[in-house]
């Protein structure tokens, strides 16, 4: 949705005004390579989305702040003091909890403010709703009140708004790559010390088409703690025989195939396989895209699938059928699960000639083989948070 389209929408809700109307623009994300291995130590290689939520925002002559989603029913009204004071169970929780983080860091609002939001990223689809919200918001109250708008720190307070407000125990790689995304990058980042690099991911002709499997992920929290004990005690145990190791991803993997013999237990060198190789990965990622090598990096989000698939076991049928039936696409380069696994999305690099035939292809053959349908999302790789002008 554009600038002017938005402000349309604005006022047919909210009436005219003599103050005007802002509009800014935050993407949804998708995590390229790199999975489940911030926690041990590794680099994610996130993405910023061409699309997201865009929010219209205009100053209000009182001290009401009022908050309206054109995806959900729900509106609310609150005086500017009384934000943050008590969640509602409702979407606005997010954009309340990040309102509550500014006010710790001595951001009050001056003045009462209208937010309307209109989202185009599918709740729930593991692309990064919230954290859109969050970061948008943030941005948006930072830029009206005249305050300086560092994109490191709404990142963080995002978080915070998120963990401490909302109550969800997220990581910081979803608000990050939505703050700081740049047109035509990835981001290499280092999540405990955020320090990252922008790499050129120059796409050409191959689009992104991520694919939602619509299967319920139910198993997602007992797994993932699951899966970080089980990491733990592979380092552990390495650590007797590399006292300086820190995370299991700063082991190198020719190291690991030398110490392979001190596991007694299978699965736990699995998991440490998949967290040291996949962080080499992300690392060979990084050149690959750097010299343009489209298909290197192809191959590359292919191994690692098939490593969350097969060492880690995050994977599931519906996903694994999503990936086996894009693989069979001629056009597409690569294809893996994205996200925490047990259900949510893949991500695939696709020839743009060929999308047409990979949506309706993979489709029908991933509803013939689960019994459900899949929805997908074709796209490049977009902007950071925004203010919206008038060429936008």
């Amino acid at each position: 949705m554009n600038k002017q389209e938005m402000e349309q929408m604005f006022l047919s809700r909210k009436g005219s005004s003599q103050e005007s109307i802002f509009v800014f623009n935050a993407p949804g994300r998708v995590n390229l390579i790199g999975e489940h291995i911030d926690y041990n130590g590794g680099y994610v290689l996130p993405a910023a989305l061409e699309f997201g939520t865009t929010l219209a925002i205009r100053r209000r002559p009182d001290q009401k702040v009022t908050f309206a989603s054109a995806n959900f029913p729900y509106a609310a009204e609150f005086e500017a003091n009384e934000l943050g004071q008590s969640k509602t169970g409702e979407w606005v929780d997010y954009p309340m909890g990040v309102i509550a983080e500014l006010g710790k860091l001595g951001t009050t609002l001056t003045s009462g403010y209208d937010l309307l939001f209109h989202g185009e990223i599918p709740n729930g689809a593991g692309l990064s709703s919230s954290a859109s919200i969050e970061v948008v918001t943030a941005f948006a109250l930072l830029t009206m009140e005249g305050k300086e708008t560092d994109t490191v720190e709404i990142a963080r307070l995002s978080q915070r708004a998120e963990n401490l407000y909302v109550g969800v125990n997220s990581g910081i790689m979803d608000q990050f790559a939505v703050a700081n995304g740049a047109k035509d990058h990835a981001i290499l980042l280092m999540c405990d010390t955020l320090e990252y690099q922008r790499v050129p991911f120059r796409t050409g002709a191959y689009k992104l088409v991520i694919g939602n499997t619509n299967k319920r992920r139910g198993l997602v929290d007992s797994k993932y703690n699951e899966r970080r004990s089980q990491c733990d005690e592979a380092l552990r145990q390495l650590q007797a025989h590399e006292p300086g190791l820190e995370y299991l991803a700063h082991l190198k993997p020719e190291r690991l195939g030398e110490l392979e013999t001190i596991f007694t237990d299978q699965v736990l060198l699995d998991r440490a396989k998949h967290v040291v190789l996949e962080n080499a990965r992300v690392l060979e990622s990084v050149e690959a895209l750097t010299n343009n090598d489209l298909q290197h990096f192809g191959k590359l989000m292919n191994a690692s699938h098939d490593s969350l698939r097969d060492l880690y076991e995050v994977s599931c049928m519906e996903l694994d059928v999503l990936v086996e039936e894009a693989r069979r696409i001629e056009g597409t380069l690569g294809s893996r699960m994205t996200g925490a696994g047990f259900g949510g999305c893949t991500v695939s690099l696709v020839n743009e000639d060929a999308v047409d035939d990979f949506v309706k292809q993979v489709g029908e053959a991933y509803q013939r083989r689960t019994g459900l349908e899949a929805e997908f999302y074709v796209c490049g790789v977009g902007q950071g948070v925004h203010e919206m002008k008038e060429e936008n």
